[in-house]
């Protein structure tokens, strides 16, 4: 006996002989195809060329203001840093030095490294004391005046490490030649620098008078306006940092400028007699 097709089934044969219906109505739940090509119509925008885009507007209104703002304060630092410079330089003759007869007189019966020791420690408390003056100063912090407390802390950490760096150079038995404005040219680049002056090269003492010297002495005073900002910490918070901190650094910069001198240091027989150093420039009588 022949069988006979479900009724079910008729019913899909049928659809399929209509033109696939079905097919149609999934389609159509479907959705339209996606595309990535961006659709077109008459009030979509020509996108430009990469060398047509339009220029950025200028700033204007509150951004205008902080763009100048900023501009403003840069070249106010570089202005106090520039006037800071020109402060050392200035002081930098008339700081006073005590030449190796001095030195020998104020320590009786020690030696170059002996008396050498007791200029860093001298030099350390000297600048750890400017850097708990500045952060006591600073205990109450006044934004206007924090400008004016760093400079004078750079300032007076200068003129001690100056005198420091000068010193030791005598000691060592390694004056440099030439009369009081170029020597202290030579300590202050040796200050700039981080390192001895080796007066045994021409070179470095030429390098010292060029005008390389004024723009790596921004450099440094940049570095250490930076690195002293700590010391304006409030409630005497400041004044432990600062005092810490001072030290420290004049510390590392006389073992660097230690280390440098000891690499050519002339031994005191073979140095004889050498001429007194003249007072400082702009205070007579000084010894």
């Amino acid at each position: 006996m022949k069988r006979s097709t479900p009724p079910r089934k008729h019913r899909f044969r049928k659809a399929a002989a209509d033109g696939d219906p079905i097919e149609e109505a999934r389609d159509a739940e479907r959705g339209r195809t996606a595309s990535l090509v961006a659709a077109e119509g008459p009030g979509t925008a020509a996108r430009p060329a990469d060398g047509d885009l339009p220029a950025a507007p200028a700033p204007t209104g509150r951004l205008a203001a902080v763009r100048d703002g900023v501009r403003k304060s840069s070249r106010g630092a570089k202005a106090r840093i520039g006037q800071i410079a020109d402060r050392i330089i200035e002081t930098a003759p008339r700081i006073p030095v005590r030449d190796l007869a001095t030195l020998r007189r104020h320590f009786p019966g020690l030696g170059p490294e002996q008396i050498a020791d007791k200029l860093v420690s001298g030099a350390c408390k000297a600048s750890s004391t400017v850097g708990a003056g500045v952060g006591a100063a600073a205990m109450l912090p006044v934004p206007p005046a924090m400008p004016a407390e760093l400079a004078t802390e750079v300032t007076g950490v200068a003129a001690i490490e100056l005198k420091l760096i000068a010193e030791l150079h005598e000691v060592y038995g390694l004056r440099p030649p030439g009369p009081l404005t170029q020597r202290s040219t030579a300590y202050l680049t040796a200050w700039t620098q981080e390192r001895g002056i080796e007066v045994t090269r021409p070179a470095t003492i030429n390098a010292a008078l060029g005008g390389q010297m004024k723009r790596e002495l921004r450099q440094q005073i940049m570095k250490r306006m930076v690195r002293n900002m700590p010391n304006l910490l409030p409630f005497m918070v400041g004044a432990a940092v600062g005092a810490l901190m001072n030290r420290r650094d004049t510390k590392k910069l006389a073992d660097r400028v230690r280390k440098d001198l000891r690499a050519h240091q002339v031994s005191w027989d073979e140095l004889g007699e050498l001429p007194p150093l003249g007072p400082p420039e702009g205070v007579p009588g000084l010894p």
